[in-house]
């Protein structure tokens, strides 16, 4: 049951990666500007592209890949690249100070971890 419920959630988490990723390649300003980032000229549009959606593209497609194929391995690098961007999150909590905008990323980041955790620890394929 709680495996059943795992995967779906990691496939949710998945899935919404991967639109996210298609929306920064569609639309990469409107999409920045709603990060709290800004694509300036083509260099940026192409940073934006290349580095911010392929981090949600790569995530999103290997936990949906995980959750489809039931394949706790698979969620080893989403979970690693979360981790990281999370260890980021706090790294500037600790050294710039909170504001009201960055909590909502943070606990996001933090929910995700735990799920990702909690997906390669209890997904098949041992």
């Amino acid at each position: 049951m709680i495996a059943t419920l795992l995967r779906g959630l990691i496939g949710l988490i998945g899935t919404l990666s991967t639109l996210l990723a298609l929306r920064i390649w569609s639309a990469p300003v409107q999409a920045a500007a709603n990060l709290g980032l800004s694509g300036d000229g083509l260099l940026g549009h192409a940073s934006l592209r290349a580095d911010v959606a392929g981090f949600f593209g790569a995530a999103g497609l290997l936990s949906l890949a995980a959750a489809v194929r039931n394949d706790r391995k698979l969620l080893t690098a989403p979970l690693i690249m979360i981790a990281l961007a999370l260890s980021g999150r706090i790294l500037t909590l600790a050294l710039e100070g909170v504001t009201q905008p960055q909590i909502q990323p943070l606990v996001i980041e933090a929910v995700l971890v735990v799920l990702l955790a909690a997906g390669r620890r209890n997904l098949g394929s041992r």
